[in-house]
């Protein structure tokens, strides 16, 4: 099977004539003045024409960034910027903003966590009848029995 060469595509204004002439084609609404307007589909061809053309259009227009920098003139604010999104939330407001930023907020302790406060701490301490309960338990003596 032998490829066939693809035809140049037509410049725009030869597109542009070209749609024209299909939506003011003879038997139209524009020859005949009694009838209502018929709505004229340009072929897929043409279609594919006039995309082409709009995206060719977009490809000279646009263009690609891909240096960025900070303006000398702002550039105080931006870093001001940069540096207070990478405090926590506790640093940069006085309150909490939602709800779910309130559980943990004041994570400061309500009482002062002493180790002699006997109120707070209940240490194991071990007696006499305790020690021998811990021996039984450790001989594998069941308790269930008493």
């Amino acid at each position: 099977m032998a490829l066939r060469p693809v035809p140049h595509l037509p410049n725009r204004a030869s597109v542009r004539r070209a749609v024209r002439r299909s939506r003011t084609a003879p038997g139209t609404a524009k020859a005949m003045a009694g009838r209502q307007k018929e709505k004229v589909i340009p072929d897929e061809v043409h279609q594919n024409q006039i995309l082409r053309e709009l995206y060719l259009k977009e490809l000279r227009t646009q263009k690609l960034y891909t240096q960025y920098h900070a303006n000398p003139l702002r550039k105080a604010r931006f870093l001001n910027l940069i540096h207070r999104a990478a405090h926590g939330p506790r640093e940069k407001y006085a309150e909490t903003q939602t709800e779910s930023q309130e559980i943990g907020w004041d994570s400061e302790p309500l009482v002062n966590p002493e180790r002699d406060d006997r109120r707070l701490n209940h240490f194991r301490v071990y007696n006499d009848i305790t020690l021998y309960k811990a021996k039984m338990w450790s001989l594998g003596e069941d308790d269930r029995h008493k």
